[in-house]
């Protein structure tokens, strides 16, 4: 072990760990300072110890205050690791206390039918699992990985993460393909409808997600591949629960979801999909996990063995196969 190797290891605590994530995300000495309830000469002085560990300076000075440089992402990164796992060690050690097998901590689209079916067979195959679901934007849920915060996370596989600096950080498995989806109430005027287009829909009053999701993205990108200008939605809703109960509340509305979030309120009823071409795909939906030369725990080797399951049933039931004849 080299003299800074055996320095960080002896020397530096936790503390010095949750400073330089303070100083990274505060940006000034005086707000890490407040937030770790340190006077500003402690927190210089830990910091230079931090410095003199790595043997390297890690933050540099602008007019806006302290940015960390490449040295610094990098520490701050894995200080952000270790004290995720430390949190997570605890969460788990509760849980074995409490008769559990282990903890998996997912995140996850908020609507998806692959998941419940999932957790299902997860506790078949372990019942005295423990399982924490969140919710939320793929990109949120995957910095939350990579903090050490989540186990896993199932969501789009996009090419915006395929291209990111944070690729060499996980490991993505392509599970499912998926597809934008048109819902209507099964009384619409367009319900029956064998066969429609886009321009065949494009004066409709629509239901869809904000514009920075992938999914309303795909909408304005089918009716722009038309020749046509994307209509502005009367509502717009993230949550396809929300999206599904409007339409049957509102038969005059058409709703844009995948094709995954559809499925669940398909099986519900009152609503009906619309066959409507060319399809357009969506980005397809897969699992993320860390990458690490130890490997996933076993209760995480345990979901992924199960999503892998479930998404294989799906697949014999592609997208286009489930369109209304």
């Amino acid at each position: 072990m080299s003299f800074h190797s055996d320095y960080l290891v002896r020397r530096l605590r936790l503390r010095h760990l949750e400073l330089l994530v303070a100083l990274a995300d505060a940006g000034t000495m005086r707000a890490a300072a407040t937030r770790l309830n340190l006077s500003q000469p402690a927190l210089s002085k830990m910091l230079g110890e931090i410095e003199t560990g790595f043997d390297a300076r890690l933050f540099e000075r602008t007019a806006q205050g302290l940015v960390a440089n490449a040295a610094g992402k990098a520490a701050v990164y894995r200080s952000r690791v270790m004290l995720g796992e430390l949190s997570r060690s605890k969460d788990e050690v509760d849980a074995l206390r409490t008769g559990a097998v282990g903890l998996l901590r997912l995140g996850t689209l908020s609507v998806t039918a692959t998941v419940p079916q999932a957790v299902a067979q997860l506790r078949r195959c372990l019942p005295r699992a423990r399982v924490q679901v969140q919710e939320g934007r793929v990109r949120e849920m995957i910095q939350r990985l990579l903090n050490g915060e989540l186990d896993c996370v199932f969501g789009a596989v996009t090419p915006e993460l395929l291209t990111s600096d944070q690729l060499s950080l996980l490991q993505p498995e392509v599970l499912l393909k998926d597809e934008l989806c048109v819902l209507c109430a099964e009384g619409h005027v367009l319900s029956r409808s064998r066969r429609l287009t886009w321009a065949g829909v494009h004066t409709q009053p629509w239901v869809a997600p904000p514009r920075d999701t992938l999914v309303r993205q795909a909408l304005m990108t089918a009716f722009l591949n038309a020749g046509l200008e994307p209509p502005e939605p009367s509502i717009e809703v993230l949550s396809s629960v929300t999206l599904g109960s409007v339409l049957r509340l509102d038969g005059a509305l058409l709703g844009a979801v995948r094709f995954e979030q559809a499925r669940d309120e398909l099986a519900r009823g009152g609503i009906v999909r619309l066959r409507i071409t060319p399809p357009v795909l969506l980005p397809s939906l897969g699992l993320y996990t860390r990458r690490a030369a130890e490997g996933p725990p076993p209760v995480v080797q345990a979901f992924a063995d199960a999503i892998r399951q479930v998404s294989a049933r799906t697949r014999i039931q592609t997208p286009s196969k489930n369109r209304p004849s």
